[in-house]
């Protein structure tokens, strides 16, 4: 994943999402003209161009036959189809329910390349200065139920659950050092695609290879950087929080009979899943409502699972599900999150999904739980078996 204005930010998030769905195919040695349907999450839609999912697709040499579904559910559209997990549960649903066999799903986002608009213009621009709305802000992190930043949503939530800026900034430096230490063991190779980047007139190819943000930790700046969303009293940091950037995560998901069929080695089975909701800004503990909801649609207790990935929206985020679930520690987000890795929205919830896996491959696990929380008061949690 790229930083904010950062390696892959020349690129759009289509692009991206083209350059995920091709290599995830690849390695799981699908053809292309196998693919069904495609369910991909993005949030940042603003400049894009019609049916994003669809432009991605195509772009990976998917059939123009194949149905292809953009998912906006903000964090959640990849996994959920969250937005980029939401999108690997409806992919599931419909190989469930007999529709499909085949299904690409995931998520895409630049977060660099979101406009900024002038959303009076269209009525005329007459005497006097007009005004830019971020679309960043505006459609990406702001909480429109009650009109502020999703930050503020976080200090609501280490108020209410006790969790001090000491222990939030502390959650961070672990997030960076698990990161560092999983990219220094090459453990984040399995799931990365290198990405080739343009170098402009006259320069030479760039290829990125390496999630950008953990090279810019500095643990002694992060804990001295000032609160952002509440300047008297606050916790929430842009250290503590989760990192603006750009990336794509795609999964190939097929039937058991299409499976044995074709000869595929299976990386894991989705066993259940669920979503969940309350107050818009209480997001922040959606996923301790989600996650046993699909636990239980697992046919599973909580002592079985090995490793869980809740998103790092904000460092609190993962704190305070784990406080409320009472979860160990060393058994969640053990390759750092999006605190250190990034935080592309539509794409996080397939990030953290690919993830998983690489977890539970490289650490002898045998179940896995994803869950992510997203604005408007929801999350989504699926349940992973690695096979």
């Amino acid at each position: 994943m790229g930083g904010f204005l950062g390696y892959l930010s020349s690129l759009s998030a289509t692009k991206l999402g083209s350059i995920a769905i091709q290599s995830a195919l690849k390695r799981a040695n699908v053809d292309p003209s196998l693919v069904e349907e495609v369910f991909f999450g993005n949030v940042l839609s603003a400049n894009l161009g019609q049916a994003p999912a669809r432009q991605a697709a195509l772009g990976a040499g998917i059939s123009n036959s194949v149905v292809c579904t953009t998912i906006n559910k903000v964090c959640a559209s990849g996994m959920k189809g969250a937005h980029s997990f939401f999108t690997t549960m409806l992919a599931a649903q419909s190989i469930q329910l007999g529709i499909n066999d085949v299904v690409v799903a995931g998520g895409m986002e630049s977060m660099s390349n979101v406009p900024k608009y002038l959303a009076e213009a269209r009525k005329g621009s007459r005497l006097g200065h007009d005004s830019l709305v971020d679309g960043l802000l505006k459609d990406g992190l702001w909480d429109v139920y009650n009109d502020y930043g999703m930050g503020v949503c976080a200090e609501l939530c280490a108020e209410q659950h006790g969790i001090s800026r000491e222990a939030q900034d502390d959650y961070a430096v672990q997030s960076f050092e698990r990161g560092i230490a999983a990219q220094a063991c090459n453990a984040f190779d399995w799931e990365i695609v290198p990405v080739e980047v343009p170098g402009g007139r006259g320069k030479p190819l760039t290829f990125v290879d390496k999630d950008e943000g953990l090279g810019k930790f500095d643990a002694g700046k992060l804990r001295k950087l000032r609160p952002s969303f509440k300047e008297s009293g606050g916790s929430v940091t842009a250290g503590n929080a989760s990192s603006i950037s750009d990336g794509a995560a795609a999964l190939v998901l097929v039937s058991g009979e299409k499976a044995l069929k074709l000869g595929l080695q299976v990386i894991a089975k989705i066993t259940g899943y669920a979503d969940a909701a309350q107050a818009p800004e209480l997001f922040t503990t959606a996923p301790a409502l989600a996650i046993p909801k699909a636990i239980k649609s697992a046919g599973l207790e909580a002592s079985q699972v090995d490793f869980y990935e809740i998103n790092e929206a904000f460092a609190v985020v993962a704190l305070a599900n784990q406080k409320l679930l009472g979860l160990n520690p060393e058994k969640i987000n053990v390759h750092g999150g999006a605190v250190s890795l990034g935080h592309p929205l539509g794409c996080s919830g397939a990030r953290i999904l690919v993830t998983l896996l690489g977890v539970l491959r490289q650490k002898g696990g045998k179940y896995g739980v994803g869950g992510v929380c997203n604005g408007g008061g929801g999350a989504s949690a699926l349940v992973v078996e690695l096979l």
